[in-house]
């Protein structure tokens, strides 16, 4: 399969999934536009103050956090490669008179689209696993950073996609060993949603992720490890705090989310 029909066929997936993500209580669309934020401790605590702060935020799905970062103070540009989310993201812009803008493209084409460079580049949660070229990630991120320029990034542990959906046993190899082909019913923000989508993902160990950032330019600054998800995204969790979740069975024995900070030199 080429490289093409990945993207062609993680890009149904996530058409397939935005107006139901849209419409569900994991997303809730309604109080965000009465003024939540979309954003975690995790990731807040690395952007700092965003005022007048130009932030390319890639994979921003239908745009929540990309709004949320705009109304901190940044100059916010929104990038995902689903037409419909896109669509979703303008409309909700509109809904909440933000000024963030959005782009629609696979991020590896980015700059077919976008000749800007910026002060932060942000990405976060379920993103990376949808990329088969982290050094093309890696280096796309450095060259639409302004010289000392950060790059925040929070994601899903790799330690968590080596388990079966329910967490009973270790089912995919920690590392990178190529395409995974799967076939979700239902999703995350809605299991009963009467879909169902075949995708293509990669795991990607830390080791990866931070040698391929180091040999791109980027100087690694701060690196933490979370015993929980700020999301009920998984099967078998618990709540153990609000917005804290972790496998029931396996406690809090498991990594499950990391962030990173990391400064172009």
């Amino acid at each position: 399969m080429s490289e093409i029909n990945y993207f062609d066929l993680n890009k149904k997936s996530w058409n397939n999934r935005v107006d139901i993500h849209y419409d569900s209580e994991f997303y809730d669309v309604k109080n965000f536009i009465a003024g939540n934020t979309s954003l975690n401790d995790i990731e807040l605590n690395l952007l700092g103050n965003l005022k007048n702060k130009s932030v390319l935020h890639l994979q921003c799905h239908f745009g929540q956090d990309t709004i949320s970062l705009s109304r901190l103070g940044a100059i916010a540009t929104g990038v995902d490669f689903s037409e419909n989310a896109i669509n979703k993201a303008n409309i909700l812009a509109k809904e909440t008179n933000s000024s963030a803008e959005f782009i629609c493209c696979n991020i590896y084409d980015l700059p077919k689209h976008l000749d800007k460079k910026f002060d932060i580049v942000f990405t976060s949660y379920g993103t990376i696993t949808w990329l088969p070229d982290l050094k093309q990630w890696a280096k796309l991120i450095c060259d639409y950073l302004k010289p000392n320029g950060k790059f925040v990034f929070a994601e899903f542990h790799p330690v968590v996609w080596m388990f079966d959906d329910y967490f009973k046993t270790v089912a995919y190899n920690y590392f990178n060993t190529g395409p995974i082909v799967e076939t979700e019913n239902g999703t995350y923000a809605d299991p009963e949603a009467p879909i169902s989508s075949e995708y293509i993902g990669w795991n990607h160990s830390i080791g990866e992720v931070l040698n391929n950032l180091i040999s791109n330019g980027l100087e690694i600054n701060s690196f933490t490890e979370f015993d929980y998800s700020p999301y009920n995204c998984f099967k078998e969790t618990i709540e153990t705090e609000p917005k804290k979740y972790r496998i029931k069975h396996l406690h809090n024995n498991i990594p499950m989310v990391y962030a990173l900070a990391a400064t172009k030199k």
